[in-house]
């Protein structure tokens, strides 16, 4: 097995695990609050995280008073601020809906570039960014029944999306180095620190523990979170940073596709054609990025050695 197809594989396994934590999160939301289950999941991930920097020999970055705002901002916003919206809307509306939803990351990403950072957008984005609008509006407005679709609950899976494309807005502006694993750790640690003041004020059912939920956390803590930060830095060490964005693509289809297998969720006419338009999004603007790299490689070749 060369190189690259490891790459391949360990990259589509790890977005296959990040579409499975919608079905995480949607079993969590029957049975815990956000901010609890988002703590719990944090205080699992974060001795795990210490563990392979110990075993690894991964050293502490030496961060400055402005880094750690940044860092902070970064869990309030991609950890805490995406984990708790992401089952806040479960508990609204189905992991379908909220599978379509959680594959605009990078389009959103790219729209916030263009609003906060100036970043003057060409055609193919824009055109990405109306065609990722038009797959979440054909959920928004198609018709649902009682709990299993609301655009309240497709608004605050959004509201997550915002969030994790936030997160990565603001690790572009820290300074300091921070190697992948050290800042991971240091995500988990700060996401526990701001998820568990909130979950002290929240109601929790202490005469009865919906072992479904908990058995949920576990899962997103130590598959999603700790296993799939493996995965995808193991294949991402192996290809290009263009070729591992086009996997994100895989989040939102495998999470439609849980949904219909393990929930039983049923898949209609509107998610297709929403999904549909945020894969030919994604995939559009990727493909853009890649023959932009060509052009810069043949204009600028490099010389061999």
């Amino acid at each position: 097995m060369s190189g690259k197809f490891q790459g391949y594989l360990y990259l589509s396994l790890a977005m296959i695990l990040v579409g499975s934590t919608v079905i995480a999160s949607k079993i969590i939301a029957t049975g815990l609050p956000p901010f609890t289950a988002t703590a719990l999941r944090f205080a699992v991930a974060f001795p795990l995280f210490l563990l392979l920097m110990w075993l690894t020999r991964t050293s502490w970055p030496k961060l400055k008073g402005r880094d750690w705002l940044l860092l902070i901002a970064q869990a309030g916003a991609g950890s805490v601020g995406y984990t708790t919206l992401l089952i806040a809307g479960l508990s609204l509306t189905s992991a379908t809906d909220a599978g379509v939803v959680i594959g605009t990351l990078p389009v959103v990403s790219a729209a916030i570039a263009i609003l906060l950072l100036g970043e003057r957008p060409d055609r193919k984005v824009l055109a990405a960014i109306a065609l990722a609008a038009a797959g979440v509006l054909t959920i928004v407005f198609k018709p649902g029944e009682g709990g299993t679709h609301s655009p309240l609950g497709i608004a605050l899976i959004f509201g997550a999306v915002i969030c994790e494309g936030l997160f990565i807005l603001l690790n572009k502006r820290v300074k300091t180095e921070i190697s992948p694993l050290a800042l991971s750790t240091l995500m988990a640690g700060l996401g526990f620190a701001v998820a568990i003041i909130p979950a002290l004020f929240e109601t929790h059912a202490t005469a009865e523990i919906d072992r479904g939920a908990i058995v949920a956390v576990l899962y997103y803590a130590l598959i999603p979170t700790v296993a799939g930060f493996l995965l995808w830095y193991a294949g991402s060490a192996k290809v290009s940073g263009t070729e591992a964005s086009v996997f994100t693509a895989l989040a939102p289809v495998s999470a439609v596709a849980f949904a219909f297998l393990l929930l039983d969720e049923p898949v209609g006419a509107p998610q297709l054609l929403g999904i549909g338009c945020v894969l030919a999004a994604v995939l559009g603007l990727t493909l853009s990025q890649i023959l932009a790299g060509r052009r810069t490689a043949r204009a600028f070749p490099v010389a061999e050695v």
